[in-house]
């Protein structure tokens, strides 16, 4: 019998492994100039004494960073993709629903989605319309259209408590049902609270901003909205220069009135009549040093109560990554110039053309599943150093146990058909990149008159700000820090036993892939002033995955092979690299598959680091100091929405199957082919099971330039039946023998 993950964790690092700790106190956080390294330490954050006081210090910090070309639209760098799994069952815990729930990070927080169970119902969102399934009879029992047929393209999630469901619109730009002629489309992302017995709306709040991230503990939804002041700067005339354009943009921040930056938004209750509000000034809240350029707004949002109940809260901060736990809630601010230059997240060398995608053109049909041996790990990482005042442990560059790179051939087995049909030569076409499977830095407006003189790059920097959420009500500050680099993604953070782990990838002042170098930050929870760090995580290499699992941290870092780190995290003070495993490709995502196991799921790439397929890895991680690859599944010339948003991932334990969608692009990029590849896992093994499509409605379901199309985006498990989700409809299936058990089209 294998034990646990952590259990085995403990004991293998108990031998030999013992650190001393040693911790770091954290002072108040002032922003370095330009190639400056980062102090981390807490950073207190103050309220404002009023308005007046409130309106002079922001005026005074926009009008020392806004520009000549005005305060450069939204320029945060988001991760669009970003988001999460379920975590790993505690030790000893054996029970399981009798269904699948959706994906998340952490137990107990829930994370918007497009679908959503109670085990009796399916709850989903397509394509303008909310519908509720009844799993017994598999019929449509109500439905409710929440935008215009025209504007069904509008993407939408949902979070779900009992009888209650908010169905969150992220976009903005979305006209109010009904209402073509009367008012003017959402200026920013809409939350519409809808009552699902009656199946009719209650209202809606329409911030003004863009959406960051929502989480669901209990019936409340906490809801950060991110938004810039509301200010027009005049245009440029010919012959202005920068300086002149810089005097005059200083002069109209300077007259600015405390509105611009109030934080404002549309409440609607049922009865349809929208009023208007704004965030008080006494419910503002900064660090000692901010730009003055962005605020950040929690809104809270019982789901059992109407929509106007709490006050929200802000803060003068960025953001753009959000992680909960059921007590805490995190939110972390990259830094805001990342988007004056993208970061080369190519795999490739000095000799190889770039590859702009992580998901390839597809050509092959699928692989067979190919089983590894354990041989590639290394062993412990003898490069651990003795305890030194700074608390930091650096990773070794290359350690001599260090096994060359596993390379797997991926071999195609005739007998199992393709995903498509005979297909004409390939055409010439770009292939297709999910929208958040690559960095694309926010569009910067042209400039009125020439262009910006370059400016140095200011130093790598994230915030992190923590909330409490224990309470009913609007969220309670408890302290804000910052960590040199910037994240990945909400599986880069983890709060664990009163410390936040933080991994981060730190590129250097000018921002070059080839000075890449990642760390892992544990910061005392209450104060976030920093308590260790382990650094030198892949050279050269950013960070494509990290999972937190207990005391261990599995970090994955990519250019051309892929190390899996593992870590030792017990001593948060001496945090320690323990084995590393070189294998070719990389897992995008990282999910616990019970005792001993992790599964990834990614990319399987050549030597040269040019991305090959979607492939599916099980690793033994049993020993923390020798981490295997058991076997693996590749699909050739294959992608995955798995691969950059986690939601679309299902690990079932009891059935012992994974599902993952699959698009397969043959010789083209704009006619995919989609299913739902299901995978069986073993204890060292992973094999196809088989593969479920939808069927093809005839007419493309309602055209546009987004019509309806047949590809699997979600997949659920209810009793002994697998649900696959579409715009086109539900689909159930056996969970074991994959036949088909019934249809639900979705026709409204």
């Amino acid at each position: 019998m294998r034990t646990s993950i952590g259990t085995a964790a403990l004991v293998a690092l108990a031998a030999g492994l013992v650190a001393t700790a040693c911790t770091d106190g954290g002072g108040v956080a002032t922003v370095p100039k330009a190639g400056e390294p980062v102090t981390l330490g807490d950073i207190k954050l103050v309220s404002y004494s009023g308005c007046d006081d409130m309106l002079e210090a922001l005026r005074g910090a926009t009008a020392r960073n806004v520009g000549p070309w005005g305060l450069g639209g939204d320029m945060i760098y988001t991760d669009l993709g970003s988001r999460r799994d379920a975590v790993a069952k505690s030790v000893g815990q054996t029970s399981e629903p009798a269904y699948s729930t959706t994906n998340v990070n952490e137990a107990g927080v829930d994370e918007p989605d497009l679908v959503k169970t109670d085990g009796k119902r399916i709850i989903s969102y397509s394509r303008g319309v909310l519908r509720v399934v009844d799993v017994a009879s598999k019929k449509v029992t109500g439905s409710l259209r929440l935008v215009p047929s025209q504007q069904r393209w509008a993407p939408g999630e949902l979070l779900v408590h009992g009888d209650r469901a908010l169905v969150i619109f992220g976009g903005g730009g979305i006209l109010p049902l009904g209402a073509t002629a009367k008012r003017a489309a959402s200026p920013g992302p809409k939350y519409v609270l809808v009552d699902l017995k009656d199946m009719k709306s209650l209202g809606s709040i329409i911030p003004m901003g863009s959406h960051v991230d929502a989480r669901l503990v209990g019936s409340t939804v906490r809801i950060v909205v991110r938004s810039q002041p509301e200010i027009t700067f005049p245009p440029g005339r010919d012959g202005d220069t920068e300086k002149i354009l810089l005097k005059r943009n200083q002069d109209v921040v300077r007259a600015a009135p405390v509105d611009a930056w109030l934080p404002s938004y549309e409440v609607t209750g049922p009865d349809g009549a929208p009023h208007k509000e704004k965030v008080k000034c006494e419910q503002v809240s900064h660090p000692e040093e901010y730009t003055g350029t962005s605020m950040l707004t929690v809104h809270t949002i019982d789901l059992e109560g109407t929509l106007d109940a709490g006050d929200p809260i802000s803060v003068a901060a960025d953001g753009d990554t959000v992680y909960a736990t059921p007590s805490s809630l995190y939110v972390t601010s990259n830094p805001r110039w990342w988007f004056r230059r993208m970061i080369d997240d190519t795999p490739t060398t000095e000799t190889t053309p770039a590859i702009t995608s992580p998901t390839p053109t597809l050509t092959d049909p699928i692989s067979t599943p190919v089983a590894s041996a354990s041989a590639t790990s290394t062993g412990p990482a003898a490069g651990n150093t003795e305890a030194s005042p700074s608390a930091t442990v650096v990773a070794p560059k290359d350690p001599v146990s260090s096994a060359p790179a596993e390379k797997v051939e991926p071999s195609d087995d005739p007998a199992m058909p393709s995903l498509l049909p005979e297909s004409p030569a390939p055409v010439d076409t770009p292939t297709v990149v999910p929208p958040s499977a690559v960095d694309t830095p926010t569009a910067v407006p042209p400039s009125p008159a020439g262009t910006p003189t370059a400016e140095p790059s200011p130093p790598e920097r994230t915030e992190v700000h923590r909330f409490d959420i224990t309470k009913p009500g609007a969220p309670r500050y408890v302290a804000s820090g910052a960590v040199p680099g910037r994240l990945l993604n909400q599986y880069s953070l983890s709060d664990y036993e009163g410390n936040l782990r933080v991994a981060t990838t730190s590129l250097g002042e000018k921002l070059d892939q080839a000075k890449a170098s990642s760390a892992v930050y544990v910061l005392n929870a209450d104060t976030l002033a920093k308590v260790g760090e382990v650094s030198g995580l892949g050279s050269g290499e950013r960070i494509y995955s990290v999972r937190f699992i207990g005391p261990v941290g599995y970090v994955v870092t990519f250019r051309q092979v892929d190390p899996l780190y593992t870590l030792d995290l017990r001593d948060p003070a001496r945090p320690k690299v323990t084995g590393e495993l070189k294998i070719t490709g990389y897992s995008a995502y990282l999910h616990p598959a019970g005792d001993g196991r992790l599964i990834g799921i990614g990319q399987e790439a050549s030597e040269e680091g040019r991305t090959q397929g979607t492939q599916v890895s099980l690793f033994d991680v049993s020993d923390p100091a020798k981490p295997a690859r058991l076997s693996r599944f590749h699909q050739k010339d294959a992608g995955s929405e798995a691969e950059w948003d986690p939601h679309a991932f299902l690990y079932w334990p009891s059935a012992g199957i994974a599902v993952v969608p699959l698009n397969s692009y043959g010789g083209r990029t704009d006619s995919p082919e989609s299913a739902a590849l299901v995978l069986k896992v073993g204890d060292t093994s992973i094999t196809r099971t088989g593969l479920i499509t939808h069927p093809k409605q005839d007419g493309g379901g309602g055209g546009g330039f987004a019509p309806d199309d047949s590809m699997i985006r979600r997949s659920l498990v209810i009793g002994g039946t697998l649900w696959t989700v579409s715009d086109q409809g539900l689909k159930a299936s056996d969970a074991t023998s994959l036949d088909d058990q019934g249809w639900v089209p979705f026709t409204t």
